[in-house]
């Protein structure tokens, strides 16, 4: 993949590279926190957090921000880049949803995120179980902000329009890469059943809900992808109504997932931050070790361009 810029960066020669300064540099401890995942853990909930390996669960943690993985920890599909193990997943929990809404109450949490494995096993794709998680936070906890970060639903739009009905303050759905990598990196993903998809809840959301309603997607940099492959993808992300785009480094989980072709340099986060605002998103975040769920508690707050 040629540089986005002469001057920063760092290209992957060998196969398990050494960790640039910007990425390790970051790194903190989780000792202070293991009450808090002793409790999920007690409960027998999951977060995506732990689960996927994210290098943000302590900023995330103590900013009083979780997102809790619905639906299992066995996934339908295979994408390269997720360490989630892929199968065929359990039937749904009853309960999770109320445990889900008890949980964020004694975390004292200020916001909740709600994403799931893929569960094209179901009629629904688990969205009537998204729902009833949201409105069973909001009736427990009618103070904490709740975002969905779901699948694609294989493209059901009755599906996106019973998760936007239950009244979540973002709707998000991640594209992951550009366009021309999903057969590596996302293979049983469409982008523009993807597209379609942030598109209908766009539309649906703000008729509910008007201006303050909010979507959002993501996108992970250094797996091949090039700067006009991007900006073509935040154009079309844009016009299809995402108001909060995030740009993270994908760091490979372990060995058994894609490698990272090339490590961004913060700079260049930066510049594609810029460049990305441009296109009209009222919020983008950027930087290597931003994620989909990144700050997502400031969402009603900050509106401009955040590089972490």
């Amino acid at each position: 993949m040629p540089r986005f810029s002469k001057r920063v960066g760092r290209e992957v020669l060998a196969g398990h590279p050494r960790l640039p300064e910007w990425i390790t540099k970051e790194r903190v401890s989780l000792a202070d926190l293991h009450g808090m995942k002793r409790d999920l853990r007690d409960s027998h909930l999951h977060t995506v957090c732990e689960e996927a390996r994210c290098p943000n669960r302590t900023h995330c943690f103590t900013n009083g921000t979780a997102t809790f993985l619905l639906m299992g920890d066995v996934c339908t599909r295979a994408c390269g880049f997720c360490s989630i193990q892929s199968g065929k997943p359990r039937g749904l929990d009853p309960d999770e949803p109320r445990e889900t809404a008890e949980r964020v109450a004694a975390m004292q949490l200020r916001f909740a995120v709600l994403t799931s494995v893929n569960r094209d096993d179901l009629p629904d794709g688990g969205a009537a179980h998204f729902a009833e998680t949201v409105l069973a936070i909001k009736r427990r906890n009618p103070a904490v902000g709740v975002e969905v970060l779901v699948p694609d639903f294989l493209g059901d739009l009755d599906a996106v329009a019973r998760v936007v009905a239950s009244g979540p303050a973002v709707f998000n759905h991640n594209t992951e890469t550009v366009p021309s990598l999903y057969s590596e990196v996302r293979p049983a993903g469409r982008f523009e059943r993807s597209l379609a998809v942030l598109r209908h809840a766009k539309d649906l959301g703000t008729s509910l809900y008007g201006a303050a309603f909010r979507t959002k997607s993501g996108l992970m940099l250094g797996l091949g992808e090039t700067e006009a492959e991007l900006l073509t993808t935040f154009e079309a992300l844009a016009a299809n109504g995402v108001d909060i785009l995030t740009l993270g480094q994908y760091l490979r989980p372990t060995r058994h997932q894609l490698p990272v072709k090339r490590y961004l340099h913060p700079d260049e986060f930066a510049a594609l931050g810029q460049q990305a605002k441009a296109f009209g998103f009222t919020t983008v975040y950027a930087g290597p070790l931003v994620r989909s769920s990144f700050n997502a508690h400031e969402v009603a707050a900050f509106e401009g361009i955040s590089i972490a």
